[in-house]
């Protein structure tokens, strides 16, 4: 008898940083991958050529939302996982009205994982006891707030409560978990000042890089007992 191919993992925005990382290193696993994308770029190109189902997406509606839903249960019968890690940071500015900013984080961190909970539960059950995982990207600010990204902070602590409730209603087939970081990785423009700014906001004093979160979410799929919690990525940042 020839083995199952195993069922894809899911992940949204997954053709930037760190879920560019997670989606090449599932393919490396031959785990199969598929990611949303708002725009077409060369890593898109990359994860396609390495085996990814890339498919493109508005978040920025409930429609757009639904549809891209729509195309995910007509490429698969079944999901492993999905990771949502599709965000945006929005902080807010003298020319954009305050509705549009809070509106905007709403929408990315709040609609588009309530939606497609609800729209891909089918997917995740039916596998087995523990078999589904679900992960919500937050953010450390959940426990602090930020008094320049006041939307941003609210709308992933949305996110973060919706953690518990999904991890309730899924149980025991889907564990459902949240991931807070910190600074992970810098941007490519980032200049030695920020940098060395940022790293002594935290107690390790290091950019760790995707492997600490890479390392984290494989051990939260091989758990068969992890749910309902938020794994804090943060160096002791909330700590100083």
């Amino acid at each position: 008898m020839g083995h199952k191919q195993p069922l894809p993992i899911l992940i949204t925005g997954g053709g930037r940083r760190i879920g560019l990382a997670l989606a090449h290193h599932f393919l490396n696993l031959h785990q199969p991958v598929i990611v949303s994308y708002r725009t077409e770029y060369p890593a898109i190109t990359t994860l396609r050529d390495a085996g990814a189902v890339c498919i493109q997406a508005d978040f920025s509606t409930d429609d757009g939302i639904l549809a891209f839903a729509g195309q995910v249960k007509n490429e698969t019968p079944g999901l492993r996982a999905i990771i949502h890690n599709a965000s945006a940071w929005m902080p807010e500015k003298p020319d954009t009205p305050l509705s549009d900013t809070l509106a905007g984080m709403l929408q990315i961190h709040v609609h588009a994982p309530y939606l497609l909970n609800h729209a891909l539960a089918e997917l995740l059950c039916g596998h087995g006891h523990a078999a589904g995982d679900i992960i919500h990207f937050t953010d450390y600010v959940v426990e602090r707030g930020s008094d320049k990204h006041i939307a941003y902070a609210a709308s992933k602590a949305a996110l973060d409560n919706m953690t518990r409730s999904f991890a309730r209603k899924l149980a025991p087939e889907v564990k459902v978990n949240a991931i807070a970081p910190s600074l992970i990785l810098f941007n490519e423009h980032d200049d030695a000042d920020y940098r060395q700014q940022a790293l002594n906001k935290s107690l390790m004093k290091i950019a760790p890089g995707e492997k600490e979160v890479i390392d984290l979410i494989d051990y939260i799929f091989s758990s068969c007992y992890v749910t309902g919690r938020s794994f804090g990525v943060d160096g002791g940042r909330p700590l100083r």
